[in-house]
């Protein structure tokens, strides 16, 4: 599979929140973003500024949520997955603020991304590298294992500082080299591996069993994000038992199991399991899960 290749600059200041799988990025060429496929169009602000969703990994959640009800996971992990990817594009110090907000020096760093299109919400979802890109801003190439391993994407998740996240637009080749790399963080126990409750199961007693930063459990991130709003939805009530049915209504996440992938699923009710004691846990590595594109 080919992807688009822009050349530009990353670029942290103006309250900018980046976490470990999100960046603003603006292209040498501004009109590069017009090139860009998909659904989601890419509307970048004045600056030429829009937002870079790293394919095929997700980080742990640094503020996720509206205004008040902004929640984020154990954030020792979360940040160490954000600093690692500026570091990893050349940003020398990172500052951040209460609020998440980020202060870089440089306050930016040339760079350049692969990408296969927008996604439904208009960010661009690609690979993104440093150094000399591997053609010119503006065309297609293919990707292979050395170009993937000079990605901030693949070295995320060989650190163990992001989960493996898969949609049906990535090809089975990269998802297998994705999975490799994630495999060796995993049989290390080298980040999020250390501690992961995933398939061991998190008990919940409320919002901090998520999200303190000393206590509270580390989880695959989109069932982190189900979590919060279930939570939310409940109010001072933390019983589970209505947890399958609020994973059961939320239609957005669709998805194959590996590696049969026939039949298309509807729900994480079908793979995440709520105990009498109140835990929760997922049946299914997050390796073999491919969600449908949006």
């Amino acid at each position: 599979m080919s992807m688009l290749l822009i050349r530009g600059k990353f670029k942290v200041e103006g309250g900018a929140k980046p976490d470990g799988d999100t960046l603003p990025f603006i292209p040498d060429n501004v009109a590069d973003w017009k090139l860009v496929p998909g659904d989601g169009k890419i509307v970048p602000k004045a600056d030429g500024r829009a937002s870079i969703r790293l394919e095929g990994i997700d980080a742990l959640e640094t503020h996720y949520g509206e205004k008040q009800h902004v929640q984020h996971q154990p954030r020792g992990l979360a940040h160490a997955a954000a600093d690692e990817l500026l570091k990893f594009l050349g940003f020398d110090t990172v500052l951040r603020d209460d609020d998440e907000t980020v202060a870089t020096t440089p306050d930016s760093v040339p760079g350049w991304i692969l990408t296969r299109g927008a996604d439904a919400f208009g960010r661009c979802v690609a690979f993104v590298g440093k150094g000399t890109p591997p053609v010119y801003s503006g065309y297609w190439t293919g990707i292979d294992d050395d170009l993937l391993k000079r990605t901030a994407n693949h070295r995320l998740l060989l650190l163990g500082l992001a989960y493996p996240t898969f949609y049906s637009g990535l090809p089975a080749y990269l998802r297998e080299l994705l999975t490799d790399a994630s495999e060796k963080a995993r049989a290390s126990e080298k980040g999020v591996w250390k501690v992961d409750k995933t398939l061991d199961g998190a008990k919940i007693t409320g919002m901090a069993s998520i999200t303190d930063d000393k206590t509270g459990a580390v989880i695959l991130p989109k069932l982190f994000r189900r979590l919060k709003d279930y939570l939310d939805f409940m109010g001072t009530d933390s019983s589970l038992a209505c947890f399958p049915a609020f994973l059961a209504g939320a239609s957005d996440d669709e998805y194959r199991l590996l590696p049969d992938s026939k039949t298309l699923h509807r729900g994480l009710h079908h793979i995440v399991e709520v105990t009498a004691d109140n835990t929760v846990k997922m049946t299914r590595h997050a390796r073999d899960i491919v969600f449908k594109e949006k």
